[in-house]
C-alpha cells in the first residue's frame, strides 16, 4: 500500500495538489496507479483542492485527528516549527501518510514542497 500524505495552505488548487503530488511520485520513480490512498488531517477535510484530486485519481481521502497526526508524528523526518505550532506535529504530509499507511509503516519519500502544497510518501511494512 502507497499513501501520500498532503498537507497546505488553505485554499491551495487542485492543480497545486496534483503538481505536488506528481513530483513525490516522480521522485519515489512511482506512477500515480501505485496509489491507494490521499491522507491528511481532519482539518484540511474542506480543502476542495484535496478532495478534487483523490476523485479524479479514484483512491479514498482519508482524513486524520489531531491525535492520529501526534501519534505519527514521532516517525516523521522532517520538522516545521510553523506546522509544529499550528497542528502539533512536524509534518503534516509526513504524520499523515504514517498514520494512514500503518502502525508499521516507513516513508518512502520525505514531504517535498511546491506552490502551498506539501506531500510525502508512506508505505505499510509490506512494503510497496
Amino acid at each position: 500500500m502507497i499513501v501520500a500524505g498532503i498537507g497546505c495552505r488553505r485554499g491551495v488548487t487542485a492543480a497545486a495538489i496534483e503538481a505536488v503530488l506528481g513530483a513525490a511520485l516522480a521522485r519515489a520513480g512511482l506512477g500515480k496507479d501505485a496509489l491507494s490512498l490521499l491522507a491528511t488531517a481532519a482539518a484540511k477535510s474542506q480543502e476542495a483542492g484535496i478532495a478534487t484530486v483523490a476523485s479524479a485519481l479514484g483512491v479514498p481521502l482519508v482524513c486524520l485527528s489531531r491525535s492520529a497526526l501526534e501519534d505519527a508524528g514521532e516517525r516523521t523526518a522532517t520538522r516545521s516549527a510553523r506546522v509544529l505550532a499550528l497542528a502539533g506535529v512536524p509534518s503534516i504530509a509526513e504524520a499523515a501518510a504514517l498514520a494512514a499507511a500503518g502502525k508499521d509503516a516507513r516513508l518512502l519519500l520525505p514531504r517535498i514542497a511546491l506552490g502551498g502544497a506539501t506531500c510525502a510518501l508512506a508505505t505499510s511494512g509490506a512494503g510497496p
